[in-house]
C-alpha cells in the first residue's frame, strides 16, 4: 500500500509516450521497502513500458569524503544487484544528481523521485521539475508518517510531535508489496558508470581522501538488516539501562 499522502506532483507536464518510466534515485538508495521505487514500477506497468533507475554519482557532494563514498558505494553495489534480479536497469552517471536526472528524463515517459529535506536536495528537485519535459512526481519513503500528515507547524520538542506521530503510525506502518515491473529494462542502452566493484568505482572519483574508508562500517541493506537483528536480539531488552550508561 502506498498512501496518496506520500505522493506529490512537482510538475504539471504531460506523461509522454517514450521508452521507460524513470525512478531518479537520490536520497533513498535501496531496492527494498522503497515506496518511490514501487510506485514507479506500478506506473511503468500501467504505461506498458520498462522501469529504469537513474543515479547521479556526484564526487563534489557537500562535505563528503572517501569514507562517505565507500559506505555509499557498498550499498549501491548491493542495490544494483537487487534491481537486476527484478529486471531493472540501474543507470549511473558520474555527474550532479539533478543534471543526471534531467538528462535521463529526455527519454522518459515520466520521472518519479524520492524526497530529500536538505537545501541542496530541494534545489535539485526544483531544477528537475522545471527542466524535465515530462511529469515529475515525488514519493516520500524515508519516514513512516509523512511530515505534512504529522504536523502542520514547526515542532520544537519530541514531547509535542510524538503524540501526533502516534496518532497516525498504525495507518502508515504497513507492508509494501513488491510488484512488477512486467518489462525488463536490462538491455536498454546507457552510458553507465560501473559500481559493481566499489573500490574501483571509488578510485575513479575525485574526492577528499584524507579520511579513508574503514572496515568496521559497511553500507548496504543486508548489513543494516544484520545490525537491526543484532540490536533486537542482544540489546533491546535492556536498552533504557544501556543508554544511561556513562
Amino acid at each position: 500500500m502506498i498512501h496518496r499522502t506520500r505522493i506529490q506532483e512537482l510538475s504539471e507536464a504531460l506523461v509522454r509516450k517514450r521508452e521507460f518510466v524513470l525512478y531518479w534515485m537520490q536520497a533513498s538508495q535501496r531496492a527494498r521497502f522503497n515506496h518511490a521505487l514501487e510506485y514507479a514500477a506500478r506506473k511503468a506497468d500501467e504505461l506498458g513500458v520498462p522501469l529504469v533507475v537513474g543515479f547521479g554519482l556526484y564526487d563534489d557532494y557537500p562535505e563528503a569524503n572517501a569514507r562517505h563514498f565507500a559506505f555509499m558505494l557498498h550499498g549501491l553495489r548491493e542495490t544494483e544487484a537487487a534491481l537486476r534480479e527484478r529486471g531493472i536497469k540501474l543507470a549511473v552517471r558520474k555527474r550532479a544528481p539533478d543534471e543526471a536526472a534531467v538528462e535521463f528524463s529526455h527519454r522518459a515517459c515520466m520521472v518519479v523521485c524520492d524526497r530529500g529535506y536538505l537545501r541542496h536536495q530541494k534545489r535539485w528537485r526544483r531544477r528537475v521539475a522545471e527542466e524535465a519535459d515530462c511529469r515529475v512526481l515525488q514519493v516520500e519513503t524515508d519516514v513512516v508518517v509523512p511530515v505534512e500528515v504529522a504536523s502542520d507547524k514547526e515542532e520544537y520538542a519530541a514531547r509535542t510531535i510524538r503524540p501526533r506521530l502516534h496518532k497516525h503510525v498504525a495507518d502508515y506502518l504497513v507492508d509494501l508489496e513488491e510488484s512488477g515491473p512486467e518489462r525488463d529494462s536490462l538491455d536498454l542502452g546507457f552510458n553507465s558508470a560501473d559500481v559493481s566493484d566499489w573500490e574501483a568505482a571509488l578510485g575513479r572519483l575525485d574526492v577528499d581522501r584524507s579520511v579513508a574508508p574503514v572496515d568496521d562500517y559497511i553500507g548496504g541493506t543486508s548489513e543494516a538488516g544484520r545490525l537491526l537483528a543484532e540490536f533486537i536480539d542482544e540489546r533491546l531488552a535492556d536498552y533504557d539501562e544501556r543508554r544511561n550508561e556513562p
